[in-house]
């Protein structure tokens, strides 16, 4: 009987995932769930023709060459901008990632940050839990309107088109939107959406939300020029990537009341937080939980489990990214 091909998991997944791929390979995981250097991570795969990846493993073209047994990288997550797909496709290992079962539930944590930010939710516990709260206010903590004000939505996937969805049908909200192609007339009519170039977009929201991927294009597509052109009753809102948001410029902006708050789940650098942004009130800040219910987690992690599992079995992947390797291009 032939020995199991061999697997890495780079962080600790849920139980039932790992038995799920016990059925079909060795699985090596990192127990200790802290994020491998560089280094150790290509130690660990040594051997390893797959791996379930997080967006905190990077893999690019000096991995690969150090892993020649590589076949599949398996994402846990929707973005990939860890994955060098170029390299990935150039070396015949298959990049793969999770859409569609975080959708709802990331849409909901953009809605929920909507909420939290307009209506100064955080800043006013931490108001409350400091001992300061000895009377109430006509104007005390007094936000913004969430229904039916105007939401902005930056990039408009599948996750975008979920909060349009919440926003207009929810709450009454006028849903204008800005991305690289726009949605067809169906669509568009279903999410009760408007397209409207960027500029115009920053312009007229009360609530903008960025859900576009991560790219050299869009690093730093909301900076100081933009935040100058929003409304200064505005808030803004980042549950995509960090980088798109220029957390400097933001934190400078918010001190300043350019505009009156932010929502962020997404960090340039993150764990690290810009230190800016740890002093300024007006800014409700998570730590990249928006996908983050049980149920979501697992089907996340069961998803990527099941690419690996198809393609290394029967050279099917689920979701892959380049597909176009998969037969001849694909590493022997």
């Amino acid at each position: 009987m032939s020995q199991k091909p061999a697997i890495f998991i780079a962080r600790k997944v849920f139980p039932e995932v790992v038995a799920h791929l016990g059925h079909h390979f060795q699985v090596d995981m990192n127990e200790s769930d802290e994020v491998l250097p560089p280094a150790e991570l290509i130690a660990r795969l040594q051997g390893k023709q797959g791996a379930l990846t997080t967006g905190s493993e990077r893999v690019d073209a000096a991995l690969l060459a150090a892993c020649p047994q590589l076949k599949i990288a398996a994402n846990i997550a929707v973005g990939f901008n860890n994955f060098d797909v170029p390299a990935m496709t150039a070396a015949g290992v298959l990049a793969t990632n999770t859409p569609d079962v975080l959708t709802e539930t990331t849409a909901d944590f953009g809605f929920a940050l909507v909420m939290a930010t307009a209506r100064r939710v955080t800043e006013s516990e931490h108001f409350l839990r400091a001992g300061q709260w000895n009377k109430w206010s006509l104007d005390m903590f007094a936000g913004a309107e969430v229904h039916g004000s105007t939401l902005g939505i930056l990039g408009m996937g599948r996750i975008g088109q979920a909060i349009a969805r919440r926003g207009a049908h929810g709450f009454g909200m006028k849903v204008i939107y800005h991305n690289r192609s726009r949605l067809d007339a169906a669509l568009e009519a279903e999410c009760k959406a408007s397209y409207v170039d960027k500029a115009t977009l920053l312009a007229q929201a009360d609530h903008l939300i960025l859900v576009l991927p991560y790219s050299a294009s869009s690093h730093h597509a909301i900076g100081a020029a933009e935040i100058a052109q929003m409304k200064p009753t505005a808030t803004l809102i980042n549950i995509a990537r960090g980088g798109i948001v220029d957390d400097a410029a933001l934190a400078v902006a918010l001190r300043e009341r350019r505009i009156a708050a932010a929502g962020l789940d997404v960090f340039e650098g993150e764990p690290k937080v810009h230190p800016d942004l740890l002093t300024v009130p007006n800014v409700v800040l998570t730590p990249h939980i928006a996908s983050a219910t049980i149920p979501t987690r697992k089907a996340m992690a069961m998803l990527a489990a099941d690419n690996v599992i198809a393609y290394l079995t029967q050279g099917r992947p689920v979701t892959p990214l380049n597909a176009e390797i998969i037969g001849a291009g694909a590493r022997a």
